[in-house]
């Protein structure tokens, strides 16, 4: 992105669509060196190189997850998504409703919070 357009919306539409590719490189530039992940059912993940090597993992066993956000808002350096990520495990599509929260700092993603109910997750994976 141009470093004029850069909003904290636009930042967040353009990560969300990046997953469906599943290119790590590409994905974890888009957060700053102590960001935070935290996928709400698991523990916290800190830092640039911890979140790389756990979007590794998923994107390893998962493939390309695509993001599909069906509805988006900002505040400030806030932004909010309600949207259903779909992926497969064990050869079962898996879709996942999720909220998740972004806080954008100087262009890059500082923290990450992801809200779902693990119940499909365990069910696909208990599958096979």
């Amino acid at each position: 992105m141009t470093s004029e357009l850069v909003t904290p919306e636009n930042l967040i539409t353009e990560f969300c669509a990046l997953w469906t590719d599943a290119d790590v490189a590409k994905i974890i530039e888009y957060f700053t060196e102590d960001a935070v992940y935290h996928n709400i059912p698991m523990e916290p993940v800190s830092g640039k190189e911890a979140i790389k090597a756990f979007i590794e993992g998923f994107i390893l066993a998962f493939g390309g997850i695509d993001f599909q956000v069906k509805r988006q808002v900002a505040s400030g350096d806030v932004v909010m998504n309600e949207r259903v990520d779909v992926f497969t495990i064990n050869g079962a599509e898996v879709a996942l409703p999720v909220m998740g929260v972004f806080e954008v700092r100087d262009r890059k993603i500082s923290a990450w919070r992801d809200y779902f109910d693990m119940a499909p997750i365990t069910a696909a994976a208990g599958q096979g």
